[in-house]
């Protein structure tokens, strides 16, 4: 079993830390492409109308 001192395994630790805050960020930034494609897809989706636009029009307010 091989030990090595603190400095030796700090410094390439800095790096593999760096190497995985990169790698995180450009997830996160296709996350946030992804998201924003999909929102506009959706807001290209026309709304559904009633076959009848009486349903709903009058409210009963009492109880």
């Amino acid at each position: 079993m091989d030990i090595q001192g603190a400095n030796a395994s700090g410094a390439s630790g800095a790096s593999l830390e760096l190497a995985s805050l990169k790698l995180a960020k450009g997830q996160q930034e296709q996350e946030g492409q992804a998201t924003l494609q999909l929102l506009d897809s959706a807001a290209d989706v026309p709304k559904t109308a009633s076959a009848n636009p009486a349903i709903g029009a009058n409210i009963d307010t009492f109880a």
